[in-house]
Formats: C-alpha cells, structure tokens, sequence
C-alpha cells in the first residue's frame, strides 16, 4: 500500500468524512482511518511511456488478483477432506503404509459423505435445487442402500476457476467435483464457505457433524484398521509437537479456498485434543459409519498388552523380568483374548480397549504385586536390595525400587517442565490471518502485520540463542542405556529381591495386595469408579502420575482402568463381597 501516491485523491472519505487515503493491491483506494474502500481506482498517467506488452500484463495480473479475492467456491466437508489428505501425507511420513490413506481412509471418508448425505447421494443437504457433480453420471445410485465403492485414489480435490473438468466416466471422478456457479447466487456473506452458515446451525438428529477432533477420530481408526504400530497416546502427543497437522491446519489450504466468518469457528480450534473426547469420538464415528468388525489384533500384534506392556516397562526404566508377570497377568485376566482385544462397532461391546492405558494399568498391579505400594513395603524391600547391592557388587543388581523412584522423578520432572514451557511459549494465532468478514480484512492483515514485526523485535532482544533443531519423532519419550553413565539403567536389574521359590514356580514375598476401588459405582452411573487423591498412598500416586503423563490423560482415567484389571484379577473376591451382601439383606428380611 502505498501513502504517497494516494495523496493526489482529495475526496472525503463517505464513512467517517477524513481525507486519508491509501492504495489497495488491486489499485483501490481504500480510507487509513475507517479502512473504507472505495470503488474508485488509480488512473495510470503518461500510458505513452508504458508499452502495450507491460500494460497488458499489468491488466492481466489485477484481473487475476480480482478472481483470487473471490476464490473458489468450496464446502465445508471440502475443507476437511484436505485436512485429512495433509494427516494421511503426515502419518505416511511418519513410516505409515501408503495403503492407509489410500484404502482405509479413504472408505471410510466416502462412506461418512454418504451416511451424512453430503456426497454419494441422490439430494446432498448443501446442495439446494441441483445435484451433486459425483452423481450426474450414475443416476441409478440410490440415496444410501450401498457402501461406497473404492476410488482409485485419495488425493486432494482438484479445483479449477472455470468449473470441474468433464471426465467421461463418473466412477473414476475424485469425491469433490465442484460444479461452477455465478459468484452471486454462490457467495456466503458470513463465511469463506458455501455453506459455512448453514453448517454451523445444521442439528439433524443421528447425523454426526464434522471437526476437527473428529478428524483425529478417523485418522485413528484408519491406523487400528490396519494395526500399525501407533497408539492413541502416540497419535496425539505427534499432533502436539506438530509432526501432525492438527491446530493451524487450515493454513496449507489452496489461497482461493478463502477462510473466513462461520468457517473460523469450524476450522480454527484453540485447544490440545484430548484423549478421552477423542477416545469417545473414536467410538462414535464407527458407530455412525456402521463399520464391519476390525481385523483381529493377535499375540504378534503390536496392540496386544503383552507387546505394549514390554514397550512401556522399557519406557518407565523398569526390570526386563517384570516382563514374565506382566503377561500372568494378562493371561488371568483374560484381557489378551482375540474376541476382547478386537474393535467390533456392530457388536456395540460394553467394553471398548483402550490398549495403552490398558497395559499401562497392567504393570501398575504387576507393581503392587510386588511391592504393595502402600508408603511401608516398598521401602523396607528397597533397603535389603541397597544393603545386597553394596555387599554383592560383582553380582547382578537387586532391582532398589527407592533408587527408580529417585531416578524417575528427576527424569519425569524435567521432562514435564520442558513440556510446560513449550505449552505456555506456543503461538495459537496462525501465521496466516482469520477475519469475521471481507470488510474486515485490510484491518487483520494490518494488525497481524504490527504483531509479527513487535515478535520479531521483542526475540532478538530477549532471546538470542539459536533456534534448536526439531528432533524426529519417535514412539519412546525416554531412553535408558547401559551406557549412560548420568542415569542409572534398571533393564538388567533382578526381582530376586521380591521373589521366592515355591517348587518350580516364583512366588511375590509380599502376600497383602489392596484394592484401588472398594466398592463399583451402579451399572446406571457414568462413573466406574472414582478417585480422590488424598485417600491413596504417595507411592502409588507418584506411579500413576508418572504413566498419566506419559501417555498425556488424567489420573482418575488410569485408576480407573487399573481398578478394572484388579477387577477381573480378583474377580473371586469382589464375587464373594457381593454374595456376603446379598446374604446379609435376607437374613434382615427374615427379622
């Protein structure tokens, strides 16, 4: 915008009367006070000295800024399509197989257009009075009596200014063919969108609507389809270090997919996904999408609890022979059964896996099996393996469970400030500004601009350090080697300690065990079970915050599963509670 040559425009400004003007990048003046434009133009002095060529050039260039200030026109399940072709792209990076995105999302993506009635459908919701693109060619196809067949690919939607390309074969058209219509009739005054409005206040019953956490949604079941090595946790923690576009996705759209309005609402979200919500939109996603029983997770399975379990005791610095008890405990329990471990949707089971929570809660009971965690236990067995340790030097270490404790939370505390602190330093706005309406438009840019010269300023004054190079993703938070000489490594480290021999088998020493819930809320309450933090040991506390962190969900959700498996582990003794109850209740009814 340039000051100077817009001062030769002497007329007051029809908003606010003033006489200060400024030039657009289309050559429209536009007022520095009010930021009203005008229709008005500059007029090019002394064409002589211009040839044709440059002036025709020159033409051609505000015609084509013209039309980009329009942009195309596009709805909002568009939008989010190329949301889920950029994570697709992600995970693929990430080491995830092509057939990911090329297959299973993509199905299941055709197959949410359908049931929703936005696409693959004889009449689509945001459609009024003309029919979709993807159905002109195949009028046969019914409103919603069959799943949708496999396209050849899952890329992008192509959009062109002029309209979509005629394709003579209607099965091989790409999801969004977008049909050009006159940008009046077209055009959403509060949105970016062609249905941007009308999206927001859509609330038909039975239908799930769209988000952003609903695109994690699909991206997860996408990766439990084809059981990759990927766990929700893992899904969400690359999504918080950005490996994943999730929080500023929005900006890698097309620049004439103009964003604005109603759209901001939809696209533009100020909030980390949390594990938990996105666990209950998993289940309602597949719900809605009617999906076929998932393919069987097995032993060989990277879901099952005894891989995770392995995972996670290498993870948390812990004893390779805790390994063997871990999977007991599985095999008791019955929680590594094909027929519990598969997602079946149909099946509507009561039980849903959420397979790292679940083998974190495993080696949790594995831990108060061994040591009680009751504040007494773990620390009496903790002295005889440090006295054993300093006696018996040559020989393999006693696992010291006050040494772990101390190790762990140096580790865990460091870890967690870091993260913190990159919490609080993240920047929610996005590079590439979001207005309520085109009239506001020149404001936010100018505003955005101030914004980003003041941030400039302000970290070559405070900061001067280089910026360090983001690092590669990896499912393992932390690393424990032999080798390292700072931090003690536990991995070799022996239960003989804990254990005795009984036969041929190993028994715990520790023969007390307490139960993490007492009593289970009623079959009519939300609630399984609940956790109040004061009324537990600060042993069992520190474990359950140590795993809570590491897969980023709250304490009371690990208590809870915890309780489960201690459920299903003593299932003897919370039957034997419930019988003494029933026989207490007749005998007052006898009275």
């Amino acid at each position: 915008m340039d000051l100077e040559e817009a001062k030769e425009f002497k007329e007051r400004c029809t908003q606010c009367a003033a006489v200060s003007w400024g030039l657009t990048d289309e050559g429209k003046y536009y007022c520095t006070s009010c930021h009203n434009v005008t229709e008005r133009s500059k007029e090019v002095v002394n064409t002589e000295a211009i040839p044709n060529t440059k002036i025709q050039a020159i033409n051609r260039g505000l015609k084509r800024k013209q039309k980009l200030e329009k942009g195309w026109d596009w709805y909002v399940c568009e939008g989010f399509q190329h949301i889920l072709c950029q994570q697709a792209d992600a995970l693929q990076t990430l080491g995830v197989g092509p057939e990911l995105k090329n297959e299973v999302l993509h199905n299941f993506w055709k197959r949410y257009l359908q049931k929703s009635k936005q696409a693959y459908c004889k009449n689509p919701v945001y459609t009024t009075g003309r029919k979709t693109a993807v159905l002109e060619d195949n009028p046969s196809h019914s409103d919603c009596d069959s799943a949708p067949e496999l396209l050849s690919d899952f890329s992008c939607p192509s959009f062109v200014e002029s309209g979509a390309e005629s394709q003579p074969d209607g099965h091989a058209r790409k999801p969004f063919s977008i049909i050009k219509a006159p940008q009046s009739e077209m055009a959403s005054i509060c949105s970016g969108s062609l249905d941007g409005v009308e999206y927001s206040l859509r609330k038909e019953k039975g239908i799930v609507k769209m988000s952003m956490p609903r695109t994690l949604a699909f991206c997860y079941l996408s990766l439990l389809w084809q059981r990759e090595t990927v766990t929700l946790s893992d899904l969400l923690r690359f999504v918080e270090e950005e490996y994943i576009p999730y929080i500023h996705a929005f900006q890698q759209f097309p620049e004439e997919m103009k964003l604005y309005g109603r759209d901001k609402g939809i696209f533009a979200i100020e909030s980390w996904p949390n594990y938990e919500d996105i666990y209950k939109k998993v289940i309602e996603v597949a719900t809605f999408l009617d999906l076929p029983r998932f393919p069987d997770i097995t032993e060989d399975c990277y879901l099952h609890p005894n891989i995770l379990c392995m995972k996670y005791l290498m993870e948390v610095n812990l004893p390779d022979e805790m390994r063997d008890l871990t999977c007991q405990v599985v095999k008791v329990t019955g929680i590594g059964e094909v027929g519990f471990l598969t997602f079946d949707p149909v099946a509507k089971k009561t039980e849903t896996v959420k397979y790292d929570v679940q083998a974190v809660a495993v080696i949790i009971v594995v831990l108060k099996l061994l040591f009680l965690l009751d504040d007494n236990l773990e620390w009496s067995l903790s002295s005889i393996a440090e006295k054993y340790n300093e006696d018996n030097k040559e020989d393999k270490p006693w696992f010291d469970f006050r040494k772990w404790y101390q190790v762990m939370k140096k580790a865990i505390d460091e870890k967690k400030q870091k993260w913190e602190e990159a919490r609080a330093k993240y920047i929610w706005k996005s590079e590439k500004p979001l207005y309520h309406s085109a009239i506001d438009k020149p404001v936010v840019h100018k505003r955005r601009e101030m914004v980003v010269n003041l941030q400039k300023q302000f970290s070559a004054l405070v900061d001067s350090t280089p910026a360090v190079e983001k690092k590669s993703p990896s499912s393992f938070q932390f690393n424990w080697t032999e080798e390292d000489s700072d931090r003690t490594c536990f991995h070799g480290h022996s239960l003989q300690g804990v254990l005795k021999k009984k036969g041929q088998s190993l028994m715990t020493k520790n023969s007390l065990y307490w139960l993490s819930t007492q009593k289970f809320c009623k079959s009519y309450c939300k609630h399984v079970t609940t956790y109040e933090e004061s009324n537990f040991s600060l042993s069992y506390r520190f474990v359950l915050n140590l795993f809570s962190f590491l897969l980023r969900i709250k304490t009371s959700f690990l208590h809870e599963e915890v309780s489960l498996i201690e459920k299903r582990l003593f299932k003897k003794k919370y039957n034997n509670k419930t019988k003494k109850k029933s026989s207490k209740s007749r005998k007052v009814r006898r009275h």
